[in-house]
């Protein structure tokens, strides 16, 4: 793909996206997931949605790549998968609990890539100051509850808000 992966733009300090632009790349993403789970004859379950695996063309539409955990199951039955796949940082708890995947897995992993659209900033920073800030996820969540969710946006962009 001519422009690379979405997280070699988010995570290269010479490159800003605009809002605009992340905002197309979540709604191509989210448009590519519903595909998969709803549209087409099987569910496919990725198992490997994160930012790396999002893919951007000449014009920067978003496209979803690496499909080597996918699995297909019927359309109204959970996932058959046991053995543990994915990410560390972009896999929903439940995943490390029971070992299977689902869409509802895949749409938990796509909210952690919105979290990066957002933020900025990686899954998992192991370089952190604190440990509330080690986990993304968490990270925001504090945030939220502390009501200071606008200091999660990527300050790369503040500016332009």
């Amino acid at each position: 793909m001519p422009h690379s992966s979405l997280d070699s733009h988010l995570f290269n300090e010479t490159s800003l996206l605009p809002w605009e632009e992340r905002y197309r790349i979540a709604q191509g993403s989210a448009s590519g997931l519903l595909y998969l789970h709803e549209e087409w004859e099987k569910c496919v379950v990725h198992r490997d949605i994160k930012s790396s695996n999002i893919m951007l063309d000449s014009e920067f539409n978003a496209k979803l790549g690496d499909f080597g955990l996918a699995r297909l199951v019927d359309h109204g039955k959970g996932s058959q998968t046991t053995v543990l796949a994915g990410t560390i940082g972009y896999m929903a708890p439940e995943c490390g609990l029971t070992g299977k995947a689902s869409r509802e897995s895949d749409v938990y992993s796509f909210g952690v890539v919105a979290l990066e659209i957002a933020c900025g900033r990686r899954p998992i920073n192991p370089r952190a100051r604190n440990e509330d800030e080690v986990s993304l996820v968490r990270w925001v969540w504090e945030l939220y509850g502390e009501g200071k969710l606008i200091e999660a946006v990527d300050p790369k962009t503040r500016r332009r808000i």
